[in-house]
Order: structure tokens, then C-alpha cells, then sequence
């Protein structure tokens, strides 16, 4: 589900699960642990990236569907910490979004330092479109990479092309799919140029205010949150998610 390779001080992270890399329980899991696994390397910066041509589709809603609320129960908290751990991140973080990157995978790829889109990619948070809330740690998340067009990319949950993600702060480049790894390494290695300690300081500083927003939502899911979740109308309309999805079968 997750494959780790080094190219020289940068390691790689790539999702590998199913077709469109859905985000569950043991997705999450596996991330976290990779996580951890490069922390303890001698990595000087990561580039978070999948197989395939999507990035990330998301939340496995058809698990949520076939758990029901004790599946949420588990699943929500690895989300949560899955985001937290990628945007406190001590190393330098950069996501090479080789496909559609939707709800939670916009999310994760938002967590990084730096985002770099395909060409012909899309990269939203369309969450409210789905019928499902956000967690206080995504908003926050989507708060310091957009900045004061994070309003209009919750609320539309429009999904971004090129030049208009670079525009809401989606992302910071735009590569062809040949050239979209090597750019994300370039840069990987010129963030790990940067002193290691003072990187990893200067981003704590950074990101405090969030996180301690974040930490307040802690230690458990917003019970608003996880009620709306299970709620009969968010599991409708993820049913009929779902059902577009596969194209009404």
C-alpha cells in the first residue's frame, strides 16, 4: 500500500492502493508508520507522491458505507493523525500530485511544504459536495495553504486545474508527468540544503497557531463531526456518492 525508495538524501513515499489510492484505516496506518520510518533514516526531505495518474481520491467512502459508525470511530482519528503528522513534519515535505487529489488526498497533499500539480490534474476539497463535514485539523490544513481564498475552496469544493490551483494556493507549480518527480526532487533537495535544524524550528514556529488550534479540537473527533458522519442524511448522500461513482450499479 505504501512504498518508500531513496534517491539520494530524499526519500520517496508512494501510495500504492487500489486504482485511486482510497484513504482507509489501513492505508492510514501504513502512512503513519513510513512516516515514522523516514524520520528515523538519514533523509534530509521527503517527497510524498502515488502511483499511477491519481494522487488520492480521498476518503474510502464504500468502507464508511459497509462499517457504519464503528468504523468511523477508528478510521477518523488515523485521518486526523495521518494530516496532523504530515503538516508538523519536521522534515521538508513535498508533494509531486500526479492526478486528481480530492477531499482527504487534497488534504494530505496540502499538509507539505510545497505542491507540485501535473498537468491535467485537479486538486480540490470538495468534502461539502459528498455531504460530509470537515475535521478542525483539514480546515486548518487548508487555512495556511490558501489563505484567504480558503472561504471559496471549502464552500464551492470546486476541483482546480493548472493555473487556477496555483492561483487558491492548491499548489505552487504546474509539471508535465514526465518532468513532475524530477521537479519535486529538485526541490525536495534544495529545502534539505537548508540547515536541519533551523528548518525544523522556522516551520514549528510557523505552523504553531495552527496546530494548537488543531490541538484544541484533541484528543477526540468534534462530536458534531462525527455525528454528522453517521448521520442517515450524509449516509444518503454518500450512497449516491458512491453510486455515481460506479456508475449507478
Amino acid at each position: 500500500m505504501t512504498e518508500v525508495e531513496r534517491h539520494g538524501d530524499v526519500a520517496v513515499l508512494r501510495l500504492d492502493h487500489g486504482k485511486v489510492h482510497a484513504l482507509d484505516g489501513v492505508l492510514l496506518g501504513q502512512l503513519l508508520a513510513c512516516l515514522d520510518e523516514v524520520e528515523r533514516s538519514d533523509a534530509r526531505a521527503l517527497v510524498l507522491t502515488a502511483a499511477g495518474r491519481v494522487f488520492s481520491a480521498g476518503v474510502d467512502l464504500q468502507k464508511v458505507l459497509d462499517g457504519g459508525a464503528e468504523y468511523l470511530e477508528a478510521m477518523m482519528p488515523a485521518l486526523i493523525a495521518a494530516f496532523v503528522r504530515l503538516f508538523s513534519y519536521p522534515l521538508p515535505v513535498v508533494a509531486a500530485v500526479n492526478g486528481p487529489a480530492i477531499a482527504g488526498g487534497c488534504i494530505l497533499a496540502c499538509a507539505g511544504d510545497r505542491r507540485i500539480l501535473v498537468e491535467g490534474g485537479r486538486i480540490g476539497a470538495s468534502e461539502l459536495l459528498v455531504g460530509v463535514p470537515f475535521p478542525v485539523s483539514a480546515l486548518e490544513i487548508l487555512r495556511w495553504a490558501c489563505g484567504d481564498r480558503t472561504e471559496e475552496v471549502v464552500l464551492t469544493g470546486k476541483l482546480y486545474r493548472s493555473d487556477e490551483a496555483v492561483a487558491v494556493g492548491l499548489a505552487h507549480e504546474i509539471a508535465s508527468a514526465e518532468d513532475l518527480l524530477d521537479r519535486a526532487l529538485e526541490m525536495a533537495g534544495e529545502l534539505a540544503a537548508v540547515a536541519p535544524g533551523a528548518f525544523r524550528l522556522a516551520k514549528a514556529q510557523l505552523r504553531r497557531p495552527a496546530l494548537e488550534r488543531i490541538a484544541a479540537d484533541a484528543p477526540t473527533v468534534d462530536p458534531e463531526v462525527r455525528a454528522m458522519w453517521s448521520s442517515a442524511e450524509t449516509t444518503a448522500s454518500i450512497r449516491a456518492q458512491v453510486e455515481k461513482m460506479s456508475g449507478g450499479r
